[in-house]
């Protein structure tokens, strides 16, 4: 009784039914397509955030960067010889220097491992190699001579020597610029390396510990001409290159992988580390592992995603804020909105049938029974606008995702970031040429995509029966007020 009763309902009002529905679906697309977007923001996010970390990094142990002491600038010095007969002899020096904050002892890596909520902790040595090569040309004095007296042919005439000249000489000097990172070969899945996999040749072994091999960068390989098998020197000592490595998601900041010690020695920081990669047991806890480490190891910076998702501005900004706070308060509103139009409307279709329900009243029907068919009704039209509503949420973020639109995501400092991720004073971060070229490596293209997830689903799936149930309440409680006799009133 209770489904013919209903099925029939319904297919004399249809009309009312598909406005209903039709409410509802808008709310309910209108969340999914949020939430699609909001969740490709995220994985937008992650990317860049990616680009930085490495699979598997929750936060990185740095610390801040000192003033210079004394008359030191903290500047690169280059000395030399420019009296050398040979002008064809070329100069060449390279300076070393450390990059991406104050160096931290060896062994803290071993007291981060030990915190509580640490998984496992790896350190690495950022450095910034300055090349400079070249030659100078020895100029030539020459003297000029200069007629005296009363000109041409005149009494007292004659030439003079003039004061000698040096007339050309100079040098010319290339100066190139690269980062270079230490990683610690025995756990490659925490570390600068994390960030890109090996496309050509191998990755460092266990056992290379302190071999002269290298990894280079894709770009930097392909700049220098560099293959898999030849040889990079960095101040005098040469590496061999044994694997190319492209970055997953951007352009990597680090150009040149070195065992960890090899890079220590390389500049002159034996058993130092600029960066202490971490990995939490709980990605729930990372704000407290955070908390843990500022605690028991005082004088670093820790530093996690949520911070450098702090850092992150351009499009993908101003669209994560976007959908994040205008585009939820908005579909909460239309849902909210969506929810009373149903249940006014379905309230509403109870009133224009008194002399239905007050009929059945007296033919015996409880109050219970008339709230339970208004109820159902609505239910049956919230799962229609709910299906209607994914079915236009869906379409929505597949549209989305097949235009793709184009965000810039551009990676601000932290300060204490340093590592390979090009961050503040990170690798690259040299003079102000290479902190323009560092600049333009922080600048992301991300292609936005929307997608939807089975759990986006079953809350539009919820929110269409929650609509149903809130209508239906409605317009149940206002059947179940009613008397048999407003049916007679309403007999003319």
């Amino acid at each position: 009784m209770f489904g013919i009763y209903l099925k029939r309902e319904l297919s004399r009002r249809k009309k009312a039914a598909l406005v209903i529905a039709m409410g509802l679906a808008l709310g309910i697309a209108l969340v999914i397509t949020v939430n699609s977007v909001s969740a490709g923001m995220q994985q937008a996010q992650d990317k860049v955030l990616k680009s930085l970390y490495g699979l598997g990094t929750d936060m990185t142990v740095t610390k801040a960067q000192t003033a210079p002491s004394g008359n030191s600038s903290g500047r690169p010095k280059f000395n030399f010889d420019a009296k050398s007969n040979d002008s064809k002899k070329t100069q060449s020096s390279d300076r070393v220097m450390t990059q991406g904050g104050q160096s931290l002892k060896s062994s803290l890596v071993t007291e981060v491992a030990a915190q509580k909520g640490v998984a496992s902790a790896v350190g690495a040595l950022s450095l910034n190699v300055t090349k400079v090569d070249g030659s100078f040309t020895q100029g030539k004095a020459q003297s000029s001579t200069q007629q005296q007296g009363g000109g041409q042919g005149g009494p007292g005439g004659g030439t003079s020597t003039g004061q000698p000249q040096v007339q050309g000489g100079g040098a010319s000097f290339d100066v190139n610029s690269y980062s270079v990172a230490g990683v610690d070969v025995t756990n490659q899945d925490l570390g600068p390396l994390a960030t890109s996999k090996i496309t050509t040749g191998k990755t460092f072994t266990a056992s290379q510990t302190n071999a002269k091999v290298a990894v280079l960068s894709k770009s930097y390989a392909k700049e220098n001409k560099k293959t898999v098998g030849k040889t990079v020197t960095i101040s005098g000592t040469k590496y061999t290159i044994i694997g190319i490595a492209t970055p997953d998601s951007s352009d990597s900041t680090t150009d040149v992988y070195l065992p960890l010690k090899q890079a220590q020695t390389l500049g002159d920081s034996k058993n130092k580390v600029t960066t202490i990669y971490v990995k939490a047991t709980d990605s729930q806890q990372i704000d407290t592992v955070k908390k843990t480490i500022q605690k028991n190891i005082s004088g670093t910076t820790v530093t996690t995603s949520a911070d450098l998702a702090d850092t992150v501005s351009g499009s993908l900004s101003t669209a994560s804020n976007l959908a994040t706070s205008v585009g939820k308060w908005l579909s909460i509103a239309v849902l909210v909105a969506a929810f009373l139009v149903a249940a006014l409307l379905t309230s509403s279709a109870v009133s224009r049938r008194v002399r239905e329900f007050g009929t059945l009243k007296a033919l015996g029907w409880p109050s219970r029974k008339v709230t339970r068919q208004v109820v159902g009704e609505s239910i049956v039209n919230g799962l229609l606008g709910g299906a209607l509503g994914i079915a236009l949420g869906l379409g929505a973020a597949y549209a989305v995702t097949a235009i793709s639109p184009k965000l810039t995501a551009e990676l601000g400092s932290t300060g204490g970031m340093g590592g390979g991720g090009g961050m503040g004073g990170g690798p690259g971060g040299g003079g102000p040429g290479q902190q323009a070229a560092s600049a333009a490596k922080n600048t992301m293209e991300i292609a936005l995509s929307a997608p939807v997830s089975l759990t986006t689903i079953a809350l539009a799936a919820g929110l269409a029966i929650a609509g149903g149930l809130i209508a239906g309440a409605m317009g149940g409680w206002r059947a179940s007020r009613m008397r048999p006799a407003d049916a007679l009133r309403s007999v003319s």
